[in-house]
């Protein structure tokens, strides 16, 4: 049985969407493509080298030089990476670099693959508009921010989840207003609160939702 791709996940951050993307992918056996790594990566390198994440012109020169394999995955995932991130992620020159990039993966899906699952922000409003599925995954700012904090504070357990949760808020104002692709659903996307719901609960929600299209 075949079922739609691409799959277009977006949301905030920590609502769960990139585990939930594992997930389906998994069951699917469709590739994933975590976009909001790539400018998480793109961010790193600029504070790597000491620039402002600010200036579009040094963070596109970062998107040029992005190598998708050697996104070191644990360091894009501290507070300060994030912040950077809803930064460069306002520059034009920085999404045209990387859209290209994520509209081959979701029509053309790596060897073995059936089809390709992308989560972000802007997938299923400018990324993939004409996804057959897609979600709009959220949760209070509140839990996830205690989400975050939990992931980050293995490493770090002098975090503050007060700060993870300052930083959400801000990271949320910046996604939701910035002037190109903004965080917002799709018109035609499925809201999937996960306040409430463990991983396996949104899962079996979801799954729900694309069998139901793509059966």
């Amino acid at each position: 049985m075949s079922y739609p791709s691409p799959i277009a996940i977006d949301g905030p951050a920590a609502a769960g969407k990139g585990t939930l993307a594992k997930k389906l992918g998994s069951h699917f056996n469709f590739a994933c493509l975590d976009t909001g790594a790539l400018y998480r990566g793109v961010a790193l390198l600029v504070l790597q080298a000491q620039d402002d994440p600010t200036d579009s012109q040094k963070s596109l020169e970062a998107a040029q030089k992005l190598d998708i394999d050697k996104i070191d995955h644990t360091a894009i995932r501290s507070a300060e990476v994030g912040q950077a991130a809803a930064d460069v992620a306002v520059h034009q020159g920085v999404r045209s670099c990387i859209l290209d990039l994520q509209r081959h993966f979701a029509a053309n899906p790596p060897a073995g693959k059936d089809g390709a699952i992308l989560d972000g922000r802007d997938i299923g409003t400018f990324v993939c508009p004409d996804a057959p599925v897609k979600l709009f995954v959220t949760a209070s700012a509140e839990i996830r921010a205690h989400r975050r904090w939990l992931e980050l504070s293995v490493n770090d357990p002098s975090l503050k989840e007060a700060d993870i949760l300052e930083a959400v808020i801000a990271r949320d104002k910046k996604d939701m207003e910035r002037a190109i692709a903004p965080l917002r659903p799709a018109k035609d996307a499925h809201l999937l609160d996960t306040s409430d719901l463990g991983i396996e609960n949104a899962f079996e929600a979801a799954l729900k939702l694309i069998t139901s299209i793509g059966g």
